[in-house]
């Protein structure tokens, strides 16, 4: 019997000004813990669009990948140290579709690629229909492709996304068509290609870009991608020049720029600095900010808004203590350390990447004992976060950190970053830590959730902090420096900044001044809620992007 799921479908009549029917395209997810395969923030946001473009009532699709070992699993060596395992994810609450796509991969024309739902009633998102390659009937290399996200093997990789592209856009036909295509990244860019060859109008095609980090702006060379199948059909060699950037390559970002009808940046700083970045290239279309967001339903405890919502500072810090318990009991369950509710509790928490400065607290090694070891203003710092596998350098700042977590009482480094430590470091600690390299965080997501838990922000000014800091009141920035400072100088000086900001205004303010503290922790919740929340951003990605 046909699946109501073969077809478009909601299991609500759609609002009018949200009637556009929408497919929005990620190489990621991150919906629920249980459905681990999503490696970050381009998750997060992906998967808190979904639930407010649900509550909300759009007629919007999401589709993904499903990752036969999702991104990976981490764990520990003997000696605390990074352990990286692949083990295969089950999901039985995913429902076969039926819908069934072949996408040319190289030499083969015929490798079938099958789509499985996640129904909206099981974790209140809009239909998203999740991809596999480990389909009876493919050869055994091409079982594999949706075996790893973001796959080390660079041949892989671009198969990935011509599933993603390709495949979805295909599944997407299935099911009856969109009046929009939406990309998140440049990973699904094959769809433009695609799509474009039926017939499908340039206003028909929108673009998120999220990152002014080139790992994150993929570009190959032209001919091999020609040849992997990439763009749907073996493009003529004049075709190609049209699109190639760069020594004859094509730039991910750039093709989506220009093929097209508008783009979103993700914060008003990451808009003026992708002009500045793409701007050179001709015929690419408009970028205006979208800033990225979170779902408030998901992500702010319960007992944590209602407090925020009388302003009854008893019940929040009642809540508050009783969150950092159940946070320090993983602590002591990984560590053995028995942290102190009573304590000012620091987190840095996101993806290990160089530019994120996860270490930047040690860069004065002799500051930073004399921060961990004071005895007027006692702190704890937590560190948590998924290096890409294959990035050493992260996995050497990680390890670092572990051995120096080893000679402290009151340092730790957890392991297994997914969505449930996330919203549970948020919700358990006092001091939000954010220290990218200015201009290199289009966004950073993880600062909203945290304010909305009574986390408050100690950030660099950068992604989505300028539209939203109030210097001293609902968060503490450090002072803008020149991006275009050698890097070895703006650790130095941001790593300064840091410990006098610490030193001088958060410290004395949490222990000195417990009612400001309490002002600036409400206050904080006032600025991020709705401004930061994923409905406001559903609805401008209706009213800017799709209309």
């Amino acid at each position: 019997m046909e699946s109501k799921y073969s077809k478009w479908y909601h299991p609500y009549k759609p609002v009018k000004k949200y009637s556009k029917k929408a497919a929005y395209f990620s190489m990621e997810f991150g919906i629920d813990q249980a459905l681990n395969i999503y490696s970050g923030g381009l998750g997060f946001l992906a998967g808190s669009h979904m639930r407010s473009a649900f509550e909300l009532k759009q007629n919007m699709i999401g589709i993904g990948m499903l990752w036969k070992y999702g991104y990976y699993d981490q764990k520990r060596n003997d000696d605390q140290t990074l352990k990286v395992e692949f083990n295969e994810k089950h999901f039985d609450f995913l429902e076969d579709t039926g819908i069934e796509v072949e996408v040319q991969l190289h030499q083969n024309p015929h490798v079938k690629v099958r789509a499985y739902v996640l129904k909206p009633e099981i974790f209140g998102t809009v239909p998203i229909y999740l991809l596999s390659t480990d389909v009876d009937g493919n050869d055994h290399l091409s079982r594999t492709i949706t075996n790893h996200l973001y796959d080390a093997n660079e041949v892989t990789r671009v198969s990935q996304s011509i599933v993603l592209g390709i495949g979805g856009a295909k599944v997407v036909e299935k099911l009856g068509g969109a009046d929009i295509y939406h990309l998140n990244e440049g990973h699904g860019l094959p769809a433009f290609y695609y799509l474009k060859d039926q017939g499908v109008t340039k206003e028909q095609m929108v673009f998120t870009t999220h990152t002014p980090e080139k790992a994150g702006n993929e570009e190959r060379d032209a001919m091999h991608l020609n040849r992997c199948g990439f763009f749907g059909r073996t493009l003529p060699h004049h075709e190609l020049e049209q699109g190639a950037v760069n020594d004859f390559n094509i730039n991910y970002t750039v093709s989506a720029l220009r093929m097209a009808k508008r783009t979103n940046a993700v914060s008003k700083l990451h808009a003026e600095v992708s002009k500045r970045m793409w701007g050179e290239y001709e015929g690419i279309s408009e970028i205006i900010p979208i800033t990225n967001s979170q779902n408030q339903k998901y992500w702010q405890d319960n007992s944590i808004r209602k407090a925020w919502e009388k302003k009854n500072s008893a019940n929040y810090k009642r809540r508050k203590k009783a969150l950092k318990k159940r946070l320090f009991e993983e602590v002591f369950e990984q560590t053995g350390k028995q942290f102190d509710p009573n304590v000012l509790t620091m987190v840095w928490a996101r993806r290990f990447a160089g530019y994120k400065r996860a270490d930047l607290l040690l860069h004065d090694y002799e500051r930073f004992q004399r921060l961990v070891n004071s005895a007027d203003y006692p702190v704890q710092i937590i560190w948590a976060g998924k290096p890409y596998p294959y990035d050493y350098y992260a996995i050497d700042v990680f390890n670092n950190l572990i051995d120096e977590s080893k000679k402290h009482k009151n340092l730790a480094v957890l392991t297994g970053y997914e969505l449930e430590l996330s919203r549970a470091l948020k919700c358990g600690s006092d001091v939000w830590l954010n220290t990218p390299r200015i201009t290199r965080e289009a966004s950073g997501t993880s600062g909203m959730t945290a304010a909305m838990n009574g986390c408050v922000n100690v950030t660099i000014n950068d992604g989505w902090i300028p539209e939203f800091e109030d210097n001293n009141n609902n968060s503490f920035v450090l002072p803008a420096l020149d991006h275009k400072l050698p890097v070895w100088d703006q650790d130095k000086m941001d790593a300064e900044n840091l410990y006098k900001v610490l030193e001088e205004k958060v410290l004395p303010t949490y222990y000195d001044e417990p009612k400001n503290w309490q002002n600036i922790v409400f206050r904080a919740m006032d600025d991020v809620i709705p401004e930061f929340t994923s409905a406001r951003m559903a609805d401008e990605y209706y009213k800017k992007l799709y209309k």
